[in-house]
């Protein structure tokens, strides 16, 4: 491959450890390019699969996932025991019997959607006589780089699966050993129905060099999605060759506007932010409008007392107890128990701040005034954006998708949560009976 060509090909005048690297990253690219070379022969048979045997395999799968929970459960739990940090990335690392129960769940979901493969759009005849249509096809090979979740691995594996794509995934070494679990279980589930076990493979070697070569994998990968903090996105951002698609910050706002429901509003903004605070649709800020921060603010911090407050200063003038809000702390996804919190004057400033600081993933409004809300609709640059309710529904599961391989912050390709139809694309069908041009 390019990639392991021009690796192998750098100067020899290079010192003994630097050739000890240029061997160690050719041993590892060649095996990337190797597995990888297996994955994208597996893409075409699942891409041509039908409907049904996709399905079953997804349904081996979900019943494997508990009849095997306390395996993976007990895997599971020795990975937590040796992570070291603390916060989001430990809980996105654990398991329980919720959580596989929801996995399994998700993939049942999938399963009872409608097939995205082979839909028609478009059709028409030319003047000419060619009949002309465009069809729903399988991207191919989707590349997943992702940190700690292992529950990514079985939501990732079956929205490839059941839209006919092959999944490669590299996740952590935190995480490698469920990883590998869930990985296994999708393979046997593969063989079971006739079809390639490396229609879901998991790369070995979880150091930060696999991951670049991963990334670089253009005989192999024809989409590349990161689940992961602001580093992976960078490394993305700096070292990707495949087409990718930004999983990407969750800056999220809630705005509560002087027509709030006050009750309602406490209940979305605590919701958003603690519900489950180290996942990217929860709140990082909340923009109160001045008319009823007084009212709104007290009620809050009597709400979430677990949560620390970073206010401006009209902010810490209803509540002396909160800590100083900096420039810093509006910009920052936080993926823990703090809230960023703004008095604004109005609407206006609202969507100025959220434009500003905001990452496109989703921002709320509570409001009772309809004419606000479809400002806030129309105005707002955001994947998605909600009227009088949680951000935490910014979710594949939630808006009926059965799960999701990520949420889109950009706009080309795919935006919001990605589920089955945005992990294909269209291509032209003409047909005709003779036409010369």
């Amino acid at each position: 491959m390019m990639a392991m060509t021009s690796l192998c090909t750098v100067m020899t005048w290079c010192c003994c450890d630097a050739l000890s690297t240029l061997r160690y990253d050719c041993t590892m690219t060649n095996a990337l390019a190797e597995q990888g070379r297996k994955v994208r022969e597996a893409s075409r048979t699942l891409a041509q699969a039908s409907n049904d045997r996709r399905v079953s395999v997804l349904l081996r799968v979900a019943d494997a996932l508990k009849n095997r929970e306390d395996e993976l459960l007990l895997i599971n739990a020795e990975e937590v025991d040796d992570y070291v940090e603390s916060g989001a990335g430990k809980d996105r690392l654990t398991l329980s019997s919720q959580r596989v129960t929801a996995m399994a769940d998700a993939l049942r979901e999938i399963a009872g959607s409608s097939d995205p493969l082979f839909e028609s759009f478009d059709a028409s005849v030319r003047p000419n006589g060619l009949r002309v249509e465009r069809l729903r096809v399988p991207l191919g090979v989707i590349g997943v780089v992702y940190e700690n979740r292992p529950n990514v691995t079985s939501d990732v594996a079956g929205l490839c699966v059941r839209s006919g794509n092959a999944a490669y995934l590299r996740g952590s070494s935190s995480a490698q050993r469920s990883n590998q679990f869930i990985v296994d279980l999708w393979r046997e589930a593969l063989v079971d129905e006739g079809l390639p076990e490396d229609g879901v493979a998991l790369v070995q070697d979880t150091s930060h060099q696999a991951a670049v070569s991963f990334m670089q994998l253009t005989e192999v990968l024809d989409c590349l999605i990161p689940r992961g903090g602001p580093s992976l996105i960078a490394a993305m951002r700096e070292h990707a060759r495949v087409p990718f698609v930004l999983d990407g910050d969750g800056n999220c706002h809630v705005y509560v506007d002087a027509s709030a429901d006050i009750d309602q509003a406490v209940r979305i903004v605590a919701n958003a932010k603690t519900s489950r605070p180290g996942v990217c649709n929860a709140a990082e800020t909340v923009l109160v409008n001045e008319i009823v921060a007084q009212e709104f603010l007290s009620a809050l911090a009597r709400a979430v007392p677990q949560v620390e407050l970073r206010g401006d200063e009209r902010t810490r003038a209803v509540l002396p107890g909160a800590s100083v809000a900096s420039e810093d702390d509006y910009e920052r996804e936080f993926l823990d128990l703090i809230l960023a919190v703004r008095v604004v004057d109005s609407l206006d400033e609202a969507i100025e701040h959220v434009a500003r600081y905001g990452t496109g993933h989703s921002e709320a409004i509570v409001t009772q005034d309809e004419v606000n809300a479809e400002e806030w609709i129309r105005r707002v640059d955001a994947a998605a954006v909600l009227v009088n309710a949680s951000t935490r529904f910014v979710d594949g599961g939630e808006l009926g998708l059965g799960g999701e391989v990520g949420i889109s912050t950009q706009k080309l390709h795919a935006r919001g949560p990605m589920g089955l139809r945005e992990l294909t694309c269209l291509k032209w069908v003409l047909r005709g009976d003779g036409q010369v041009r």
